[in-house]
C-alpha cells in the first residue's frame, strides 16, 4: 500500500466481490504448496507469498441471521474436509461498501513463513464511527514480515452491533447494543483456543486499534469476560467515554423505531439488511449529537461506565501503549473549522459544557487562530483527554507498563496538509505513507512501526533514531512526541489538561 487512505478511502477498500454478495466458507481439496492449518474446529488451506502465509475469512462465530440476527454471537461450528481461506469475508453492514453483508464474523491470519518458537499475536480492530470499516483497512503482512502474527477481525456495526433491540423485540435481546463488543470477545477467545497451531503464543496476544477501534480496545480492558484472552493493548486516538446508560440507549431506540411503521416483532425482523441501514442512517442524520450508536453500560458485560471499571482493576497487570495525534479534528472540521463547534460535532460532552472549556482555550493559546482553537479543544474532548483518562485508570487499577505518546509530525500534502489528523498515524505504524512524503517522515514511520513491534513483543517501544521512552505516571506524565525529532516531554500542554478538570464527559 503505498498511500494514506482517507476514512472514505478505508471504507470503500475491498472489491472482492459484488456488492452484497453472500459469503460462505468454500470446502475445497488443496493442491500445490498451500499451507494448511489444523484448528479446533477443521482444517484451513491459505496461500503463501512473498515469505507471508495469509489465511482469510475463517468464521470464529455462527453468522448472525435468521434466528441469531441481534443476538449474541454464538461459537463457529466445526466443518469437515478443508476450508478455503484464500479470500476475504464480507464486511459488516454499513453504508457505501462494494462487499458487505450481515454474515460477517470473521478473522484473518497473517504469519511469517519461518517460524521459530511461538510469536506475539497482535490483534487490529478496525475503526469507522461504529457504523463503517473493515478488516482489510490495513495490511496484516507489515507485521507478520517482522515476526508477528497480526488477527485482523471483524464485528458487527450499526443497528446490527450497537442498537438495544430489547424495547422493541423483548428481554430476549437485552444487553444487544453491545453485540459488536461480544462478537470481539468471541474472536479473543477463538484466537486462544487456536492461534497455537498457527504458530502464535495464546499468553502474549496484544489487542488494539484506532478510533473507534482504539474506543473498543478500552472497553475490553473494562470487560471481565474478555481479560484471559490478551495481556496488553494499543490505543490509537481512543478513549473510554463512549458508552450509554440503559435509559440513554433506550432513547436511541426510540429514535430509530419512530421511523417505523409497523413495530411487531415479524416486521422488524422482516427488514432487509439496506432497509436498516437506510433507517440507521436517517436516525444519525436527525440525531441531535454526534454517534448515537454506542456500547451500553449497565448490563451483564459492562458496567454503567469504563472507566471506574479499569480503575477498579478490570486491566491490573497489562501493559498499554496509548495516544493520539496533535490535530485530530482537522480531518472532521476541515474548511469549516473557524465556525462554531455545534452540539452535532460533539463525541462526548453538551455544547453548553464545551464552549464553557472552549472559552478558556485563548488565554492559553493567544497566537492562535479561531480555526486552530476549535480544532485543539475538539481533539481534547473528543481524544486526548479520554485518552489520559483511560490511562490513569489503568495505573490507579494496576495496570502494568503504560507508554504514551503524540504524533506531531503534519501531513505534507492532501486535504489536511499542515496538521497531524485523525488517522494519520495508520500510515506511519503500518509504513504506508504516500510516497510524496518527505524522507523524515518515511524514517519517522519505520520508526514507529519498529516501538510499536517491540512493545508486541513484551519489550519497550523502543526504536533507533528515538530516545528513550520512559514509561508514563499520571504524575509526571511522560509523553513520546512524534516528528522528525521526535522526543520526550514531561507533562505536555499542562496547563490545556488543567482546563478539563473536574469536566463529567456524557
Amino acid at each position: 500500500m503505498s498511500t494514506v487512505w482517507t476514512r472514505r478511502q478505508m471504507l470503500q477498500y475491498t472489491g472482492i466481490t459484488a456488492a452484497g454478495a453472500a459469503f460462505r466458507p468454500v470446502l475445497a481439496q488443496t493442491s500445490g504448496n498451500r499451507p494448511q492449518v489444523k484448528t479446533k474446529l477443521g482444517t484451513v488451506a491459505g496461500e503463501e507469498t512473498n515469505g507471508i502465509r495469509r489465511f482469510l475469512g475463517i468464521p470464529f462465530a455462527q453468522p448472525p441471521i435468521g434466528t441469531l440476527r441481534f443476538r449474541a454471537p454464538q461459537p463457529a461450528k466445526p466443518w469437515s474436509g478443508i476450508l478455503d481461506a484464500t479470500k476475504f469475508s464480507a464486511s459488516a453492514m454499513q453504508p457505501s461498501h462494494p462487499n458487505q453483508n450481515e454474515d460477517c464474523l470473521y478473522l484473518n491470519i497473517f504469519t511469517p513463513t519461518k517460524i521459530e518458537g511461538p510469536l506475539p499475536v497482535f490483534v487490529w480492530i478496525h475503526g469507522g464511527g461504529f457504523t463503517g470499516g473493515s478488516p482489510v483497512d490495513v495490511d496484516g503482512t507489515v507485521f507478520a514480515r517482522d515476526g508477528v502474527i497480526m488477527v485482523t477481525v471483524a464485528y458487527r456495526l450499526g443497528v446490527f452491533g450497537f442498537l438495544d433491540w430489547s424495547p422493541l423485540l423483548g428481554a430476549d435481546y437485552a444487553d444487544s447494543a453491545n453485540n459488536g463488543l461480544r462478537d470481539l470477545v468471541m474472536s479473543l477467545r477463538w484466537i486462544h483456543e487456536n492461534i497455537a497451531a498457527f504458530g502464535g503464543d495464546p499468553t502474549r496476544v496484544t489487542i488494539g486499534g484506532q478510533s473507534a477501534g482504539a474506543k473498543l480496545t478500552a472497553f475490553l480492558l473494562a470487560v471481565d469476560e474478555a481479560r484471559p484472552y490478551f495481556s496488553a493493548a494499543i490505543s490509537e486516538s481512543g478513549g473510554g467515554e463512549r458508552i450509554l446508560d440503559t435509559a440513554g440507549a433506550h432513547r436511541v431506540t426510540e429514535a430509530f423505531a419512530s421511523q417505523l411503521t409497523d413495530r411487531s416483532h415479524a416486521a422488524i425482523l422482516a427488514l432487509s439488511s439496506q432497509q436498516l441501514i437506510t433507517l440507521q442512517e436517517r436516525m444519525i442524520q436527525a440525531a441531535p449529537g454526534n454517534f448515537p450508536l454506542r456500547v451500553q453500560g449497565g448490563g451483564q458485560l459492562l458496567p454503567h461506565r469504563a472507566i471506574p471499571a479499569i480503575a477498579a482493576g478490570t486491566s491490573r497487570g497489562k501493559r498499554l501503549l496509548i495516544g493520539t495525534c496533535r490535530d485530530e479534528s482537522a480531518f472532521y472540521l476541515g474548511e469549516h473549522a473557524a465556525e462554531p463547534i455545534t452540539q452535532k460535532r460533539l463525541g462526548n460532552s453538551t455544547e453548553a459544557q464545551f464552549q464553557a472549556v472552549l472559552a478558556k482555550y485563548a488565554a492559553i493559546y493567544p497566537q492562535m487562530s479561531t480555526a486552530d482553537l476549535n480544532i485543539r479543544a475538539l481533539t481534547a474532548e473528543e481524544y486526548w483527554v479520554p485518552s489520559i483518562r483511560v490511562a490513569e485508570a489503568h495505573k490507579k487499577g494496576g495496570g502494568g507498563a503504560t507508554y504514551f505518546y503524540r504524533l506531531d509530525e503534519t501531513a505534507a500534502t492532501g486535504p489536511h496538509k499542515g496538521t497531524s489528523y485523525h488517522a494519520y498515524d495508520i500510515g506511519y505504524v503500518f509504513e504506508h505513507l504516500a510516497t510524496d512524503e518527505p524522507p523524515a517522515a518515511q524514517t519517522l514511520s519505520k520508526e514507529m512501526h519498529t516501538a510499536w513491534v517491540n512493545f508486541i513483543k513484551g519489550n519497550a517501544p523502543a526504536a533507533t533514531g528515538l530516545p528513550t521512552w520512559p514509561q508514563w505516571d499520571a504524575k509526571q506524565r511522560a509523553t513520546m512526541l512524534f516528528n522528525a525529532t521526535s522526543q520526550v516531554k514531561q507533562q505536555p500542554a499542562e496547563a490545556e489538561l488543567r482546563l478539563w478538570d473536574g469536566f463529567s464527559f456524557s
